[in-house]
């Protein structure tokens, strides 16, 4: 089983969400567009480095389960 994903734009474990193609800053208190475009491009470039991140490790954890059980029919 495979954990769950986050919806697509939004950065885990920050205050950042992206809706409608834009970059929001998000708390308690409010939301604020982010307009800088140096910013946004980072924040495109962590949100895309994250995702293929979370892909290789959930890629890791289906091989090790599926290799786990390969060795345990093999011990019967």
């Amino acid at each position: 089983m495979s954990a769950p994903t986050p919806p697509p734009g939004s950065v885990v474990h920050s205050p950042v969400v992206l809706r409608d193609g834009q970059w929001w800053l998000v708390s308690g208190a409010g939301a604020i567009l982010a307009t800088d475009p140096v910013f946004t491009s980072a924040l495109d470039g962590f949100a895309t480095a994250l995702a293929a991140a979370d892909q290789a490790v959930a890629g890791l954890r289906t091989r090790q389960s599926g290799s786990c059980a390969a060795e345990a029919g093999g011990r019967r």
